[in-house]
C-alpha cells in the first residue's frame, strides 16, 4: 500500500480543516516547500495536495505555488480543489503536475470529465469523492468544499465513469477527515467489494500507524495521510521504515 502525504494549501500557508468547515481551521508555521521535502527525503514518491482556495470558490487559487512545487520537489503530485473546467485540468497536467483530482465537476458537469479521460488518460485523472454516510448507512457525495450535499450515491458516480476507464478513486468520509478518529474501514471494504478493480485511495481519520495497517490488511492500494504526518502521529521513523518497504 502506498503512503501518500497531503499538504492542503490555503492563502499559500500549510493548513487543516476539520471535516471540511473553513471556520475549524488549524495553521502550520511551515513552508510547504520544505515539508515537501521532508517527505520526499524521508522516501515519499507521492503527495496529494489540496488546493483549499480552490475548492471553495472553484478557481485554482494556489496555482503558482502548486506548479513550483510540481517542478522543484522532486515527488509526483496529485492536485487538485479548484479542478472544474478542462482549462485547470490542462493547466495542471502541461505544468508538471502528474495528476489531478476532480469533484464537483465530475459531478456538476460529467459530460466535460468524461471527456477528459480521453484527453489525458486514466492514469491522470483521480476522482475525489467526498461521502457522509445517511440514515441508510448509504455513502452520498459532498461536492464545492463539502459545502453541498447530493442525492448521488458513491456507487452511482463510480458508475458514471467506469465505461471511460476511470481507475483511481480518492474517497473520504468527511465525518473521519482531521478528526483523528480512524479511518471507516466498513466503507473501504465495501468499496474494494463492489470495485475490485479501482486503485482506491483512502483518505480521513489516520491516526496512527496501526490505521495504515488496516487499511492495508484489507488490500488498500494507498492511503492519505495529513494530520497524522503533520503532527508526528505517523513519526518520522515510522515513516520512513513504510516508504522504505
Amino acid at each position: 500500500m502506498i503512503l501518500i502525504p497531503s499538504i492542503d494549501l490555503r492563502g499559500g500557508q500549510c493548513v487543516r480543516l476539520l471535516q471540511g468547515d473553513f471556520a475549524a481551521e488549524t495553521r502550520y508555521e511551515l513552508d510547504p516547500a520544505e515539508l515537501a521535502g521532508r517527505y520526499r527525503d524521508l522516501g515519499a514518491t507521492w503527495l496529494h495536495v489540496v488546493d483549499l482556495d480552490g475548492a471553495r470558490d472553484g478557481e485554482l487559487g494556489n496555482r503558482a505555488q502548486i506548479l513550483h512545487l510540481a517542478n522543484t520537489a522532486g515527488l509526483r503530485l496529485q492536485v487538485g480543489g479548484g479542478v472544474r473546467t478542462d482549462r485547470a485540468a490542462r493547466t495542471l497536467l502541461e505544468g508538471g503536475v502528474a495528476r489531478v483530482v476532480v469533484g464537483s465537476a465530475a459531478l456538476e458537469n460529467t459530460a466535460a470529465v468524461q471527456q477528459w479521460f480521453g484527453e489525458f488518460g486514466g492514469e491522470r485523472i483521480c476522482l475525489a469523492l467526498d461521502v457522509r454516510i445517511d440514515a441508510q448507512d448509504v455513502p452520498r457525495v459532498h461536492t464545492r468544499g463539502w459545502t453541498e450535499a447530493t442525492a448521488v450515491s458513491l456507487w452511482d458516480a463510480i458508475d458514471r465513469f467506469a465505461p471511460q476507464g476511470l481507475r483511481h478513486v480518492l474517497c473520504t468520509d468527511i465525518a473521519r477527515d482531521g478528526a483523528l478518529a480512524g479511518p471507516n474501514l466498513e466503507l473501504y471494504a465495501e468499496c474494494l467489494r463492489r470495485y475490485p478493480h479501482i486503485a482506491w485511495q483512502a483518505s480521513g481519520g489516520v491516526r496512527h500507524e496501526g490505521d495504515l495497517s488496516q487499511l492495508r490488511a484489507l488490500g488498500m492500494p494507498a492511503a492519505v495521510s495529513g494530520k497524522a504526518l503533520l503532527e508526528g502521529r505517523i513519526t518520522e521513523s515510522q515513516a520512513r521504515a513504510w516508504w522504505a518497504a
